[in-house]
């Protein structure tokens, strides 16, 4: 191996490690947290598994991390908070350990800059400068690229599984129960198909057994998914509360509404497939087929102009 991939590989390691090592800790700690719920709601004299305690430690220095770069900049903790609630960290520690990642990634990143800005001038190569900007754009750019991968993911489950949650719920109210006992029969039908969208919904219940009310609820839970869908459901029901007006009539109108935007998103999706297909057919199909086709003929042109 060159010196270059040597350094690639090291400065690599410096990188993956850590951020490795922060993400295990912040698994461990989610499922320490879920394991200590479900102690408390054990009879006494159960067995549960012991923690890890490098991984704890660990966990507590990326939360101290974290409340560090809290300290320094307050104003987004809400912001961040809801941006982890849409990719799926509930937790209330996910806002300090998300933070801690980001300072660990930026520490990583500049001591991997550090170490390889002094041995491309002596070598005088580009390849660990290049090497030293891609660790600092993983740093800066990569916890968020994750978040927004995890948040589209869940937000095309929740597109998804909308109009089949409003379809049980029309079925549901027209059966004769109320719209909060409707809710919470519905997430056990949803938790196999839409197992996300089912957590929502689980919460959604355990707001309006708390005494919320159901338009603020509802509210929520939109805020909470982030879809355009669940907006326009929430002030529907607000609408028709305030209205007085007949809540399975309601429901069994927007069902309609959004079973056909889900027909119109399917009839755009198979009108924009031959556009994304262009580019595929032009660089690999099309070359294939066209010296399939003329290779034959040039080469009996040139046994032809051999030959004579």
């Amino acid at each position: 191996m060159s010196p270059t991939q040597i350094l690639m590989v090291l400065a690599t390691l410096l990188l993956a490690v850590p951020l490795g090592y922060a993400a295990l800790a912040i698994g461990n700690g989610l499922r320490l947290r879920g394991l200590r719920q479900q102690r408390f709601s054990l009879p006494l004299g159960s067995a549960t598994a012991a923690p890890s305690g490098a991984a704890m430690a660990l966990f507590s220095g990326v939360q101290s991390l974290g409340r560090k770069a809290a300290i320094q900049d307050p104003t987004r903790i809400s912001e961040i908070r809801d941006r982890l609630m849409r990719a799926g960290f509930h937790s209330r520690e996910a806002v300090m350990a998300y933070l801690g990642i980001r300072a660990l990634a930026l520490f990583v990143a500049t001591l991997g800059t550090v170490l390889l800005l002094p041995l491309a001038l002596k070598a005088g190569g580009m390849g660990p400068v290049l090497l030293a900007c891609l660790l600092a754009l993983i740093a800066l750019m990569g916890p968020d690229q994750i978040l927004k991968m995890r948040r589209t993911a869940r937000e095309r489950e929740y597109a998804d599984g909308f109009p089949d949650l409003l379809d049980l719920l029309v079925a549901s109210v027209e059966a004769g129960l109320s719209l909060d006992a409707a809710v919470a029969r519905i997430t056990e039908e949803l938790e196999r198909r839409y197992p996300w969208l089912s957590v929502h919904l689980r919460l959604l219940t355990l707001e309006l057994r708390a005494g919320k009310s159901r338009k603020e609820a509802w509210a929520t839970l939109a805020d909470r998914l982030g879809i355009e869908d669940a907006r326009s459901l929430a002030t529907m029901l607000r609408q028709a509360e305030e209205m007085g007006t007949s809540l399975g009539d309601t429901l069994s109108v927007f069902a309609q509404d959004m079973r056909a935007k889900r027909m119109l998103r399917a009839e755009e999706k198979a009108l924009a497939l031959p556009v994304k297909l262009t580019v595929p057919l032009i660089l690999f199909i099309f070359p294939c087929l066209l010296g399939v086709l003329l290779l034959p003929a040039i080469f009996r042109l040139m046994q032809s102009f051999g030959g004579h």
